[in-house]
């Protein structure tokens, strides 16, 4: 038996959580965003074009 496949690989494993950290943090902040300014849904594109 190796012992390569026990082996955890501490560093990834605590670059994941951290992710999963900041993924929560900024998905509530868009949440909070979201019911404080919501978006209209109706438009698409409205933008001018550009004078030169």
């Amino acid at each position: 038996m190796s012992n390569d496949e026990n082996l955890i690989d501490f560093g990834a494993e605590r670059e994941k959580r951290i992710h999963d950290v900041h993924e929560k943090r900024l998905n509530d902040m868009r949440k909070a965003f979201e019911q404080a300014m919501p978006l209209p849904k109706g438009k698409k594109g409205g933008k001018k074009p550009k004078k030169r």
